[in-house]
C-alpha cells in the first residue's frame, strides 16, 4: 500500500504515477512481502527543517528516505510472506522537483518518477555515499525509469 500525505503543498495529479513507480520498483527489485510505504511531499522549508534535524544539513534537499529495515535484513523482504510491514518513509519537495526538472530540461512527472525511485531505492538498502554504490545504484534507476518508459 502506498499512502500519500501532503504538508504545506498543493495536491497533485501524479499520485497515480507516484503509486505505479512504488510498484514496479517492488517487482524489479523481487520485492514478495506486503509492505506499506509513505510518502510525504511537502515544499522546501519543510524538507530543509527535516533533513537539519535527521542529517544535520541545514539545507534544502530533493528526497529524504527513512527505511524501517537494515541492509541485513532487505534479503527477508524477498521471500513471499502475507503479512504486511512497513517497508519506510519517502518525503519529497515539490518545489525541487519543479525546479530540478527545469534544470535538467525534462518534464516534472519524470523528476518526479525519479524521486520516487531513488527513494524507493534507499528503502532497498541502495545507497550512493561511495563511488562504486553510486554506480551500481544510478544504473538500476534508469533501469526502472526505463521499464516505466520514463525517458529524459
Amino acid at each position: 500500500m502506498v499512502e500519500i500525505n501532503y504538508e504545506d503543498t498543493e495536491n497533485l495529479d501524479e499520485e497515480e504515477l507516484i503509486k505505479k513507480v512504488v510498484d514496479c520498483v517492488l517487482k524489479e527489485e523481487n520485492i514478495n512481502k506486503n509492505l506499506d510505504v509513505y510518502i510525504t511531499l511537502t515544499n522546501n522549508e519543510n524538507i530543509r527543517k527535516i533533513n537539519a534535524e535527521h542529517r544535520n544539513i541545514d539545507k534544502a534537499t530533493d528526497v529524504l528516505s527513512f527505511p524501517m529495515f537494515n541492509r541485513d535484513e532487505i534479503d527477508s523482504l524477498h521471500t513471499k510472506d502475507d503479512t504486511e510491514d512497513i517497508l519506510g518513509d519517502i518525503i519529497i519537495s515539490v518545489e525541487k522537483v519543479r525546479e530540478q526538472a527545469e534544470e535538467y530540461g525534462h518534464s516534472f512527472e519524470r523528476e518526479l518518477s525519479y524521486l520516487v525511485t531513488h527513494g524507493m531505492l534507499h528503502l532497498l538498502g541502495y545507497d550512493h555515499m561511495i563511488e562504486e554504490e553510486k554506480v551500481v545504484m544510478r544504473k538500476r534507476e534508469e533501469e526502472i525509469l526505463g521499464v516505466l518508459d520514463i525517458r529524459r
